[in-house]
C-alpha cells in the first residue's frame, strides 16, 4: 500500500512536473525512474532508501552516468 503511494506520487512528477522543467538529472536511468525500479523491486522501505540515496547524489558534483537499480539477491534456502 505505501510503495502505491510513493508509485503514483512519482508518477504524478514525472507526468505533471518534469515536463515543466529542463532536464536535469545526471544519471541514467533518471532518478525518477530509478525510485519507480527500485521501489517496484525492492518494496516502499528499501527502495524509498535506494532512491532517497540516489537523489542525494544527484548534485553538480558527482559525474553522474550510469547507475542502475541493484539486483535483488535471493537467499539460499
Amino acid at each position: 500500500m505505501l510503495a502505491n503511494i510513493f508509485l503514483k506520487i512519482i508518477r504524478f512528477y514525472q507526468i505533471i512536473i518534469s515536463p515543466l522543467k529542463p532536464p536535469t538529472c545526471r544519471f541514467y536511468p533518471t532518478c525518477s525512474q530509478y525510485g519507480l525500479e527500485s521501489i517496484q523491486r525492492f518494496g516502499a522501505i528499501r527502495g524509498g532508501w535506494l532512491t532517497c540515496k540516489r537523489i542525494l547524489k544527484c548534485h553538480p558534483f558527482h559525474p553522474g552516468g550510469f547507475d542502475p537499480v541493484p539486483e535483488k539477491k535471493h537467499s539460499i534456502k
